[in-house]
């Protein structure tokens, strides 16, 4: 084995034995369903902030965004990115306060099909058994493709059977998510953040010292038809334009936060509601740089291939693996940051791996056993149950993701799609709508979810004034269905509607 490769492996091991200790810290606290599904509502404002943020990003931001700029130009991930941005800022701004709120006064619901169940006062557990499953419809595709994301990354790094480096890989996540639950989940997620931000760092410096600096690289991509344009995409071809409906379109996956399972459990379980402030500014701040730097990364890649310091790659998707591996040839200390830098990429997969582990498992367990079919056990019991679910679920997305050309990023964008379209509407209606009912709601999950598959499938393929991606206009169904049905339907019951006043009162 050679000292670069030596470097890489220390620092992804022990990365990786840091959150199996992490896990293993927060094994004892998490000995009830409610400790484990959302940590007793325990979250510092700054785990808050992060362990959202991070479990939001997946390896789409050190692989995808730099990809998408390395193979056409800012303008597609400058305006994906200005979405996600606009999204996260008006999610903590909307919805985490009173949403915190809520779900203490709503029987202190401890997953989000709770939520919706005692929002809407439903005792048919139609809201919850449909929300439960839509969460694991979503969630174990996005889980798999996270296994799927780890397993290219080891086997392409170091020429390992893929199929073994997914197993070990998932290994570790549910071994850390199953011994601590949500408050191991939240922690290592807080703690990825900081990986990731190491990682960006080290690897923004290095790739603008091997471009050239600034000016070399400026000169470069001002001269590449369409690169820094905002309203034209850079192709081998030329310039393609980039209009108003596709500017819209991508901008729409702001509205998927609205409706994210994982996220809106880190709004319910933090400790102190009047620290959210800081929590936003927090969260927002470290997204925008995240991304912006995550967007120039794919630029100076572009530019390290034209100065001669790395090789084109066929696959955008690679292009910090490849920057990366420049990194490691200078030496054992350069391949050790290489190895953060590696640690990073799976920080971001892994962050989101845990925490969806965990929504599909609670969604399981809590809610379709012991909810919906009315299973009741003792504490321990639910305990097991509760982590054995985890295992199952996982073993699925190992089983899905078995095959080493399983699509990734289509099932990220997919699945996001899912869950805005099925929550997202519903969500921003059960917290300001007085007047919404659980008719409203049923009709706007089912509706908005259903739009996602007929867009994708069958009107999206089309193409025109069709192409745009699937979670707008299943968002905006959602919502016309919400309106319609619950105007059209009884008015929510005195109960219902003083306890919206309740909680409106604590803003």
């Amino acid at each position: 084995m050679n000292l670069p490769m030596l470097g890489n492996i220390i620092a992804i091991t022990v990365y990786l034995g840091g959150m199996l200790l992490l896990g293993f810290r927060y094994t004892k606290a998490s000995n009830s369903a409610d400790e484990f599904y959302l940590g007793g509502r325990s979250l510092g404002p700054y785990v808050t902030a992060m362990s959202a943020e991070a479990s939001d990003m997946s390896s789409w931001l050190l692989m995808g965004l730099p990809g998408l700029a390395y193979a056409s130009g800012i303008c597609s991930a400058f305006w994906t990115a200005a979405g996600l941005a606009l999204g996260t800022y008006l999610n903590w701004l909307l919805v985490a306060k009173r949403l915190r709120h809520y779900s203490a006064v709503a029987k202190d619901s401890v997953t989000v099909p709770d939520f919706f169940e005692h929002r809407f006062h439903d005792h048919s557990h139609l809201l919850m058994g449909l929300s439960a499953l839509v969460i694991v419809i979503f969630f174990i595709p996005y889980t798999a493709s996270g296994f799927a994301a780890c397993g290219k990354l080891f086997s392409s790094l170091f020429g390992v059977n893929y199929v073994a480096a997914m197993i070990v890989s998932a290994v570790v996540i549910v071994a850390y998510t199953a011994m601590g639950g949500f408050l191991a989940a939240s922690t290592t997620d807080f703690v990825q953040s900081i990986v990731m931000s190491v990682a960006l760092v080290v690897i923004l410096v290095f790739s603008l010292m091997q471009a050239g600096g600034v000016g070399p690289v400026v000169d470069y991509v001002s001269g590449l038809e369409g690169f820094v344009s905002l309203t034209q995409t850079h192709q081998a071809a030329g310039a393609e334009p980039y209009g108003a409906l596709a500017i819209v379109s991508t901008l729409a996956w702001g509205l998927g936060y609205f409706g994210m399972p994982h996220i809106m459990l880190r709004f319910m379980g933090i400790e102190d509601p009047s620290k959210l402030k800081v929590s936003r500014r927090v969260g927002t701040l470290w997204v925008v740089i995240a991304m912006a730097v995550a967007v120039l990364l794919g630029v100076l890649g572009l530019s390290m291939v034209h100065a001669g310091a790395i090789e084109g790659v066929g696959d955008s998707e690679r292009i910090l693996i490849a920057i990366a591996g420049r990194l490691s040839s200078f030496g054992f200390l350069p391949a050790l940051l290489a190895g953060v830098v590696m640690a990073g990429i799976l920080a971001c997969t892994m962050s989101t791996c845990d925490s969806q582990l965990l929504a599909a498992s609670s969604s399981v367990s809590e809610n379709i056993l012991h909810g919906v079919l009315g299973l009741n056990v003792s504490k321990k019991a639910s305990m097991v149950v509760a982590r054995g679910t985890l295992v199952v679920i996982s073993a699925i997305g190992v089983f899905m993701a078995r095959d080493p050309a399983s699509s990734v990023f289509g099932i990220v964008s997919f699945a996001w799609a899912g869950f805005g379209g099925a929550f997202g509407a519903v969500v921003l209606c059960a917290l300001f709508w007085r007047r919404a009912n659980r008719w409203g709601a049923l009709a706007g999950m089912i509706g908005g979810g259903v739009m996602v598959f007929v867009w994708k499938f069958a009107l999206r393929p089309l193409g025109g004034l069709w192409d745009i991606y699937e979670l707008l206009p299943a968002f905006l169904t959602s919502l016309l269905l919400i309106v319609v049905v619950s105007l059209l339907t009884p008015a929510p019951g005195k109960e219902i509607t003083e306890e919206f006043d309740a909680v409106k009162a604590m803003q």
